[in-house]
C-alpha cells in the first residue's frame, strides 16, 4: 500500500491518538466510589463526576472530530 492511498497522515493519528487519550482520562475522572445496599457515597454528586468529567471527555471527542478533518497545508491534490 502507498502512503498516497492512506486517508490519513501522521499528523491525523498523532492527534487521534492524543483524542482517545483525552476521553479516557474524562471517563476515569467520571468513575468513583459506589454506593452499596447498606452505605451511601455523596462523592458521586462532587463537582469532579459531575462537571469537570464530561467536559474533558466533549473535548476528547471534539478532537477526535478535528483530528479526522484536519488536512495538512501541502496535501491539496487532484486526483487524474
Amino acid at each position: 500500500m502507498d502512503k498516497r492511498n492512506l486517508a490519513f497522515g501522521k499528523t491525523n493519528f498523532i492527534l487521534l491518538g492524543i483524542g482517545f487519550a483525552v476521553i479516557i482520562i474524562g471517563f476515569i475522572l467520571m468513575s468513583g466510589g459506589a454506593s452499596t445496599e447498606t452505605a451511601f457515597d455523596a462523592n458521586i454528586f462532587d463537582a469532579r463526576h459531575i462537571t469537570i468529567a464530561p467536559i474533558v471527555t466533549f473535548i476528547g471527542f471534539v478532537s477526535i472530530i478535528g483530528a479526522i478533518l484536519y488536512q495538512p497545508k501541502g496535501s491539496k491534490e487532484v486526483e487524474e
